[in-house]
Parts: structure tokens; sequence; C-alpha cells
């Protein structure tokens, strides 16, 4: 007999405007030219060692892959993320769930980050309309597009609207694919149940966000580099609404890994920054490692020239270039970047906030 399941489409969704916000981008922006607190002497020369790691990358056409936990964004360094994309400083950003919302939640309304506790005990905490329609619509449009979780919002906010197919169209394609491309078949088929479901109407669905110059996803868009996420189900908050579709999730998030995984495959000689992600980062990253090097191996190579620089609140005093610490120190508490120490390369850990990492390193690059 089938598990009981709770019926989503009984939740009540609120507008997103009336919820009470803790950031708003326009206050909390970090510039580039801010000043980042000073650190000490050896946080001093990791900060040196990356920023000339990042410039050896760039001179060699190398990965530099940038990987972050969603308080960065939260956190409202958006502006100095763009100014790594746009100098070229980084090749690939990858973040969770998470992210990709409060990214979205600042292009579209200016302010992200709702009272937690508050609101789940009045039954209101991630039941907001507009973020869990429009993002789930992008990840269902963007899956049938063949686009990436991050890149299909990074599109719908870039662009400022979605497109509907005719659902017609949709049908026809679905029967013309279902022998060749099944998958393909399956998408157009979940795209043409969400049109049908919620009654939208074929076309251009117009789309605001007003404050789109702060979107991380957007300008990696448009530029081109790979934005990707890796969101794990039930996490986020747009799997409270009615739209949220498991299926086109999937195949999303499984494109975004894929892609990540290619840029781990060339990370010989270049770079990989894990700022504020204890278990996404390392979790992904070992698996694409692994991957990345089965395939090498085989062709009679191996990646073993990385460099790597694990960034956190967490205090460690392990040296991270003699492997991961021993079950007794104090440092082993630190479970999942430990994991890093495992993946060959260079290793360095700082303890640092996030916003005075990208700072400095942003502030040494443009030296």
């Amino acid at each position: 007999m089938p598990c009981k399941r709770l019926n989503r489409g009984q939740v009540q969704m609120k507008p997103l405007a009336e919820r009470e916000n803790r950031q708003n981008i326009e206050i909390d922006a970090v510039m580039p030219d801010q000043m980042p607190k000073k650190m000490n002497e050896s946080a001093a020369k990791i900060i040196e060692e990356t920023a000339e790691r990042i410039g050896r990358a760039m001179a060699d056409k190398k990965p530099v892959m940038l990987a972050f936990g969603a308080h960065t964004i939260k956190n409202g360094l958006a502006p100095v993320l763009n100014h790594f994309l746009e100098n070229g400083w980084v090749t690939h950003l990858a973040t969770n769930g998470a992210g990709v919302i409060h990214d979205w939640e600042y292009a579209y309304l200016g302010k992200t980050s709702e009272y937690v506790a508050a609101n789940v005990a009045d039954g209101t905490f991630g039941n907001w309309y507009e973020t869990g329609f429009y993002l789930n619509l992008a990840l269902v449009i963007g899956a049938y597009e063949g686009l990436g979780y991050g890149e299909a919002v990074g599109k719908m906010i870039s662009t400022q609207g979605l497109d509907i197919p005719d659902p017609q169209r949709l049908a026809d394609d679905a029967a013309a694919m279902i022998e060749d491309a099944p998958e393909q078949a399956a998408a157009a088929l979940d795209l043409l149940a969400t049109i049908r479901r919620f009654d939208l109407q074929a076309g251009r669905m117009d789309i605001p966000h007003p404050f789109k110059k702060y979107s991380v996803q957007a300008k990696a868009y448009d530029l081109g580099v790979p934005f990707t996420s890796h969101p794990m189900f039930g996490h986020d908050i747009i799997y409270n609404h009615p739209l949220n579709h498991g299926a086109a999730i999937g195949r999303a998030a499984q494109r975004d890994f894929l892609t990540f995984a290619e840029g781990v495959s060339r990370i010989d000689g270049g770079v990989y920054l894990s700022i504020g992600s204890a278990v996404m980062s390392p979790m992904i990253f070992e698996k694409s490692m692994s991957m990345a090097q089965n395939i090498a191996l085989q062709q009679g190579r191996r990646i073993e020239n990385h460099f790597i620089v694990v960034v956190d609140l967490a205090a460690s005093t392990w040296d991270w270039s003699q492997g991961e610490p021993p079950e007794d120190s104090p440092d082993y508490y630190l479970r999942y970047n430990k994991s890093f120490s495992r993946m060959g390369g260079n290793m360095r850990y700082l303890q640092a906030d996030n916003r005075d990492f990208l700072l400095a390193v942003g502030q040494r690059l443009n030296q």
C-alpha cells in the first residue's frame, strides 16, 4: 500500500512582499573596494599565494573554480563575485540551492532572509508565492530547454521573464522525440503537465527584476560562465510550493553536477576555492575528482598539480599538507572539509570570514 503524502496544494502561499526580511541588498551590498579586516601573517601569506596561483592559472588557461555557501550571497557579496567574473578571475561558480534562492530574491525583491524560527511557528516559513512559483517554473522550463539549474534561473533574471511554449507544440515534440530522445520527451511532458495544471498561457511571461545588477547568476549567464547549483531535495523553500517538480529538479541538477565534474577534470594546474561550504563543496568535489582521476589514469596521466583553498569560520591548527587529522585531533570535527586533503594537489586551510577573504584576494589581483 503506498505511503501517504502531504498535499502541498493545501498550503496557503503568501505574497513575498508581505515577508519581513533581515537583509536588504542596497544596504548590505559589499563593494569590491571595501577594505577587509586585517589578517595575521599566516593568512596574508595564503592570500598572496592564492592570488598568485589564480594569476598563473589565468595565464595558462586553467580553471579557477569557486564553490560557496549561501551566506556568501546573503552577506551581500554579489558585487565582489561579479567583479571576479568581469575580470575573468573565475571560470566556474558553484553553490547550493539556498544560494540560488538568495540571489534570485535579491534580484527580484532587493531583500532576502526571513525570520525562520518565528515563521516556522506560525506556518509561513518558506511559503512565499513568488519564490516558489517563479523558481520552480524556471527549472521546469530550463529542464525542457536543456539548461542546468543555475543557468535556468540566471536566464530568467537576465531576460526578466520566461517563455511559455504552446501546449500543442510540447505534445508534438514529445511524440516526435519519444523513440530517439526519451528523456527530452519526458521533459517536454513534464512542462506540458505543469502548464495544464496551473493553467499557464503560452507566450512571454514578463518577470521584472529591478535589482538584477546584484545577481551573480545573471552576470554568469550573460558572460557565459558556468554557474552550477547542487541542491539537496527538501532542503530549500521552493519545495514547499505545489509547482515544485522533482524530475525537473533532478534533470537540471544532474546537468550541473556533470558540468562541475567536467571543470574538475581540467583542474590540473588550476585553482579550487571552497568558501563557507563545509558539506556541499567537498562532497561534490570528491566525487567529481574520483571520476576525473579515473578517466585521467586510463589516459596515462594524473591530476595532481592543483591548488585548493578552503575558507571557513571554524578554527584549525592542523597542517593540512600532512593529510587529514587523526580522530583524537581537535580538528577532526571538520570531517567534510578534511576530505580535501585526500584530493591531491596543494591544500591550504584559512580561518576567515568569506567577505574578508574574497575582498583581500580581489584587491591583491587588482594590483
